[in-house]
């Protein structure tokens, strides 16, 4: 029997929220300092390492994996399982609230953050074909659409026992809202497949300045399965996570289920990529044992790893696909992290390795939206599913 969603309830000021507030409240104060100093004094970033952590860690692979919302969407409404819709909302949750925390490293990372608000305003001025403009107006789009699934939660909440005029305001917009979400979750499942593919084509433009082994006319395409494999992935780690840490009966059967379509989501990538490879006559350089070639098997051995758990592994608990989850989330990180830094190599003289305050900017941010997921989860109704003890 499938049950309604729930907020969990319980003290919130935890010791372990404790500390991610205090990483958090670290990451804020350099992230002022940042803009304090410049991004010359505060990070390793240079003319020949434009694009450094924050774009490739925080941006690049953290929007892969808030792709879970997208990655469910596809299976609830496209393929009409609708037995997955109780990891609907804490999918798209945990989406929006990637999808934010990237959008604010972005705005770390730019030289002049406060002319943001030009990018969608200013239309006459677009380039039409620039594959970044596209980056940018989909994911500024795509946190809008988010929130906006994500707010029958909210109203739901606030409608029963929110103050006078907000509670007024959700029971007036809740009926409106679901009757429009139709559109919006349309408009949701569009926008990731473009920016997703797109920032593939970013790495096209480096042309020789990245390694034959990333460089490749399927890059948008081999981009867009990585993010559907890691959406999958994050949703079962996610789960479990919610599971372990508030008590919940995790979703067995729906769980194991996604783990396998993004164990086999892996290999169908390694088969597109090795045949790309061997069609354009440059999968000898994976027989170099330099970083390139080792890094390239490394992942290759990532993507590969959960389905040999798998055939393990024949009775799934929920330590192995937990694991299975992680490995294909951190074979698609990899894979994403090489191709905007370890393959891409500017010329002879440029160097880059992450500053201090990067690393600690990056982990605050983490931290910020940890600490923004319990807090959601426990004052709104986000999770699904009955407490271990019911």
């Amino acid at each position: 029997m499938r049950t309604q969603a729930q907020p969990i309830g319980g003290p919130l000021l935890t010791r372990g929220y404790i500390v991610l507030l205090t990483l958090a409240a670290i990451g804020i104060l350099l992230i002022l300092w940042r803009f304090a100093v410049g991004l010359g004094a505060s990070t390793g970033l240079s003319d020949g390492y434009p694009l450094g952590l924050w774009i490739a860690l925080d941006v690049v692979t953290g929007t892969a994996l808030a792709c879970g919302g997208y990655a469910v969407a596809l299976v609830v409404y496209i393929f009409n399982k609708g037995k997955y819709h109780p990891l609907i909302r804490p999918a798209i949750l945990t989406s929006a609230l990637g999808y934010t925390i990237a959008g604010a490293s972005v705005a770390v990372d730019l030289g002049r953050p406060w002319n943001m608000w030009k990018i969608p305003t200013y239309f006459w001025s677009w380039n039409l074909n620039s594959s970044l403009l596209e980056v940018a107006l989909c994911i500024m789009a795509y946190v809008f659409v988010l929130w906006i699934e994500l707010s029958p939660a909210f109203m739901e909440k606030w409608s029963v026992d929110g103050p006078p005029r907000l509670q007024r305001v959700s029971q007036r917009l809740l009926p409106i809202v679901n009757k429009a979400l139709i559109w919006i979750i349309a408009l949701g499942m569009l926008l990731p497949t473009m920016h997703q593919s797109s920032l593939g084509s970013l790495m096209m433009l480096a042309g020789p300045k990245l390694h034959p082994l990333w460089l490749t006319g399927w890059l948008p395409l081999l981009f867009l399965m990585t993010c559907l494999a890691m959406g999958y992935a994050i949703v079962v780690f996610e789960s479990v996570f919610s599971s372990a840490a508030f008590g919940r009966r995790p979703e067995m059967p729906m769980l194991i289920n996604l783990q396998k379509i993004a164990a086999w989501g892996g290999l169908v990538f390694i088969a597109a990529r090795l045949a790309d490879l061997a069609y354009s006559g440059n999968l000898h350089y994976a027989g170099r044992l330099d970083l390139y070639g080792t890094m390239f098997w490394i992942e290759n051995v990532l993507w590969i790893l959960p389905l040999v758990m798998m055939l393990a592994f024949p009775r799934p608990t929920l330590g192995s696909i937990f694991r299975g989850a992680m490995v294909v989330a951190l074979a698609g990180a990899l894979y994403r992290f090489d191709t905007y830094l370890v393959a891409f190599n500017p010329g002879p003289g440029w160097h880059y390795f992450p500053s201090v305050p990067e690393m600690f900017i990056s982990i605050g941010l983490i931290a910020l939206e940890l600490a923004a997921y319990v807090a959601i989860v426990k004052r709104f109704p986000i999770l699904a599913g009955r407490t271990l003890g019911a």
